[in-house]
């Protein structure tokens, strides 16, 4: 029997400065001044793996131009880093011709780190029959680690450790390696900026993860927590999980593992040492020529001729998930069933630029002939409100298209459109798009309409796969096997050298804007099969796709905001600040730099000697996060002020101060946008700025909503919610008559389950059972346990197991729906919405208890909190086209999870309330009713 063949993957840049620093305070210098430490010390390891382990492959993975993901999702990721240091930058260069003139392979992607290289690369190795070793000293890559995938770290000293699934278990304290992305999310990561959960550090993320197993159920179990971090935790849900998708690292890199290409050869040993002269390594070319003399060659472990092909890239969506598009496709479509990736410089396709003057009139008529057209806008700026167009490429056959250039002129643009808005606005003609939400902003300000029928790939990709990412590039990767042209090779990376649309010559606009719009109708005949076999295409057509005119809507309208209120906010918290910093001052006897951690830690626990035995930190200084000093607070008076301070801090600058200079100059408005393909529920997320996530459990928290306020006095804001809706659905479908009985009397349901389960009568309710009740009821959607229940309340343990047993027995049908949730997840792997809308749960059948128990209680969570986000989602849309139908003034401005806000014209807000109040109510019939509450004024405070 064979042994099994190894690849070994090196993180390059890990490696690299771990040579260059280890030679720091000895740097190496040649005799013409050079300063070659990165470059001996990165050979000088790599030979060592090589003689130490005789690799049968083995490939080096670099950095190439950073994650431009990560980036787009978080502006501040590595932002922090300090500028790298010249003695590596000149060394890259050599390190390359080294590893060129060895006969190494270089691994490197535009776009993407070094880690997300290596953990594609390691996971297809996987699949091919390999073991594989992915040498580098960091510890997150621990989360790639599987029975066939190791870390092969070097140790201080000299030598190398092997981290298998035992070692990662053990380092991090997790039952699953796949949880270290959960710890790394928790607690971030100062050397990426990934910021983590505030007041989380090692010791609490370790403890979270052994109580709640991931970042999910942690943030879905807030109300087990206690205090501050209770707090911190429910006001920074977001960040956690932007945290996480930071600290993950990708799989789905489009490299591809090529077993022949990996295959350790003999090195062009001249050429090697031509270079080594050239920097002057005697001692390393002879560790070189050892390593590689044939004596050391008779040792090197045997592999076999035999090329593994790579496999077939699956679409894992849908109820298609586990299946390959293997359908035939047209002349000029993009062969799914090649190997090996398809590029526009290897497909053969027809890309046509459409000339001025009778060239764009034929086209127009050609283009009003068709019933289905793919177009994408190409324009000056990702910001809608601002982009001007450059040009609209337009698809109809896979293969062909057409790109229609833009003058820069506006008045010309204008006429342009107008050539084109029968197009646009013709109700018959189906337009199909990548993120259509966009191009629809920015033809309004062209005043063009986009009617008709709509097919969002981006929207249809998020029903079928919602835990997915849902870019082009990584869809027509994934199902298609084609790379798109990289914008980047267009207009170059960001920053001040970046070029406009309008610098690059017509011919590369062309193939780069016609490729899109050719994919993405590709990427289109998928989808409709996969929406139809997954049974969610009417949620597509009737949910998603209408939402996103309405939304569009809301982005366009914007909301108005009360700056001068915020500048005398911030002067207000300014002067909180300095007041608490005062304080801080007198009682520690000295003034210091209250935000260093460690000025902080050593006046709090060397000074003032607080604690007998202070926690530190890995590097040896105290540790002053907040769940330590929440611990504190309550015995020590300038802890608390410690902690106002840092939450005032924080308040001032990311809201008081942050959300002026998001006002759009040229609307005067602030415009959020609104993502419907991020939460995997169905909820929506808010971002530039996130206006769901501003504070409201403190008064100067809540003072930031006074900041919004109505377009003038001719109008006031209305603030509709539904009321305790998560509770109504779940005794709908859990049939249970009692909670159904409490809500069509309109009982307080928190005092009537406090009734039933500690059996004395509604009136004679205590508030502390109406409080223990309420923590229950909400717990239950939760997974709540006795633990948590008692952590949150009084009660002991004991006592906490008890009553949650009352509740059960109270309500038989409330225990016996999640059983069937749970069950009905098992069989089918996913849960489902009342609407349709499923949520897919890969972990329910895991071995692993944690995981699968995580699992068992989104499949109780997902189709109520989804159910919620879709009834809102039907009130929008049904309140939007009756503004629209009734001409009214009033418009729909924000929506916030459970909550809408309005604009409303004074004279309007009569019939308005009416209008939301019923449209909120029935936008579903359910077995209890949907109650809503109405709040009127001059600000979103006066009026939430």
């Amino acid at each position: 029997m064979s042994q099994q063949k190894r690849l070994f993957l090196v993180d390059a840049y890990a490696m690299i400065f771990r040579g260059y620093y280890a030679l720091i305070k000895n740097p190496r210098v040649n005799s013409k001044g050079q300063d070659t430490s990165a470059i001996f010390g990165f050979m000088n390891s790599l030979l060592d793996v090589i003689k130490r382990e005789r690799p049968d492959h083995l490939a080096v993975c670099f950095d190439k131009g950073g994650s431009v993901d990560r980036v787009e999702m978080f502006e501040a990721y590595k932002a922090n880093r300090d500028e790298t240091p010249e003695g590596i930058t000149t060394a890259i260069p050599y390190i390359c011709d080294i590893l060129k003139a060895m006969h190494i392979p270089i691994m490197e992607k535009e776009g993407f780190e070094a880690d997300d290289v290596i953990g594609t690369l390691s996971r297809q190795a996987e699949k091919s029959g390999y073991q594989v070793f992915m040498v580098t000293p960091d510890k997150d890559f621990g989360q790639l680690v599987t029975e066939n995938i190791f870390m092969y770290r070097p140790m201080f000293g000299g030598g190398y450790e092997t981290w298998g699934i035992p070692e990662v278990k053990k380092k991090f304290e997790v039952e699953n390696p796949m949880q270290v992305i959960d710890f790394l999310g928790m607690m971030g990561d100062s050397s990426d900026n990934i910021p983590g959960l505030p007041g989380v550090g090692e010791k609490t993320a370790k403890k979270f993860i052994k109580e709640y197993g991931s970042m999910e159920n942690l943030l879905a179990n807030t109300h087990e927590l206690k205090g501050k971090m209770k707090e911190r935790i429910e006001e920074n849900k977001e960040l956690g999980m932007l945290s996480k998708t930071l600290a993950t690292i990708m799989l789905d890199v489009p490299v591809e593992f090529c077993e022949k290409d990996f295959e350790m050869s003999e090195p062009n040993i001249p050429e090697v040492i031509k270079i080594f002269e050239e920097l002057e390594f005697r001692q390393l070319m002879n560790n070189f020529l050892k390593t590689f003399s044939a004596e050391a060659s008779e040792v090197q472990n045997t592999t076999s001729n035999q090329t593994i092909q790579p496999a077939k890239p699956k679409a894992a969506a849908g109820a298609g998930q586990f299946s390959l598009f293997d359908a035939d496709t047209n002349e000029g479509a993009i062969d799914v069933n090649q190997n090996s990736r398809v590029t526009a410089k290897t497909n053969s396709h027809f890309y046509q630029s459409v000339a001025s003057g009778m060239a764009t009139k034929l086209f127009i008529q050609n283009l009003m002939k068709q019933s289905s057209v793919c177009f994408d806008t190409e324009t000056t700026s990702i910001n809608p409100i601002e982009a001007e167009l450059v040009g609209i490429a337009f698809s109809w056959e896979a293969g062909k298209g057409f790109y229609l250039p833009f003058p820069e002129n506006r008045d010309e643009a204008q006429a342009l459109i107008e050539q084109l808005r029968p197009f646009f606005e013709n109700e018959s003609i189906q337009k199909i798009g990548q993120n259509l939400k966009y191009d629809i902003k920015v033809l309004n300000k062209y005043k063009v309409d986009v009617k008709g029928k709509l097919f969002d790939t981006m929207l249809a990709h998020y029903l079928i796969n919602p835990d997915m990412r849902h870019n082009m590039d990584v869809l027509a990767e994934t199902y298609l096997n084609y790379t798109p042209i990289s914008i980047e090779e267009l207009i170059g990376k960001k920053g001040k050298n970046q070029l406009s649309m309008r610098d690059v010559p017509l011919e590369q606009q062309t193939e780069y804007a016609v490729e899109d719009a050719d994919v993405t109708l590709q990427l289109k005949e998928h989808f409709e099969t996969e929406l139809g076999e997954a049974n969610i295409q009417k949620l597509f057509d009737e949910i998603e796709v209408p939402l996103l005119r309405v939304l569009a809507d809301m982005e366009l309208e914007g909301i108005n905001l009360d700056e001068e209120f915020l500048k005398s906010l911030s002067t207000e918290l300014e002067n909180d600040i300095k007041n608490l910093e005062a304080n801080i001052y007198k009682e520690a006897g000295e003034e210091f730099n209250i935000a260093s951690p460690k000025q902080l830690g050593d006046i709090l626990f060397d000074k003032l000697k607080l604690v007998d035995k202070p926690k530190k930190t890995k590097t040896g200084q105290y540790a002053t996060s907040e769940d330590i000093l929440s611990y504190l607070a309550k015995d020590h008076d300038i802890i608390q002020h410690i902690l106002d301070f840092r939450g005032l801090s924080k308040l001032k600058s990311t809201y008081v101060d942050a959300l002026p200079n998001q006002v759009e100059p040229s609307t005067g408005r602030v415009h959020t946008d609104y993502m419907q393909t991020v939460a995997a529920t169905g909820r929506l997320s808010s971002n530039n700025p996130n206006l769901q996530n501003i504070p409201i459990r403190t008064e100067r928290g809540r003072q930031v909503r006074k900041a919004f306020i109505p377009r003038d006095d001719n109008y006031v804001l209305l603030a509709a919610d539904y009321s305790q809706i998560e509770l109504r659905i779940i005794a709908a479908l859990s049939e249970e008559e009692t909670m159904i009985n409490a809500f069509k009397n309109g009982e307080d349901i928190h005092a009537s389950t406090a009734s039933k389960v500690f059996n004395v009568p509604i009136e004679e309710v205590t508030r502390e059972q109406r409080s223990n009740a309420k923590t229950v009821n909400f717990g239950i959607i939760y997974g709540v346990s006795a633990f948590g229940l008692s952590n949150q309340t009084d009660l002991s343990r004991g006592e906490a197991k008890e009553l949650i047993d009352t509740y059960y027995s109270t309500y038989p049908k409330l225990r016996n729906f999640i059983s069937e949730q749970v069950d009905f997840a098992r069989e089918n792997g996913y849960v489902q919405t009342v609407l349709g809308r499923r949520r897919y749960l890969n972990d329910i059948n895991s071995r692993n208890a944690v995981v699968r128990g995580a699992a068992e209680r989104n499949a109780v969570n997902a189709p109520i909190q989804g159910s919620a986000a879709d009834i809102i989602k039907l009130a929008m849309i049904n309140i939007h086209n009756k503004l629209e139908v009734g001409n009214f003034k009033s418009k729909m401005l924000l929506q916030v999870h459970d909550e809408l806000v309005f604009d409303v014209l004074k004279s309007e807000l009569e019939d308005i309330k009416k209008l939301v109040k019923t449209e909120m109510e029935n936008a579903f019939k359910l077995s209890v009713p949907l109650d809503v509450d109405l709040g009127v004024g001059n600000d979103w405070l006066e009026a939430h």
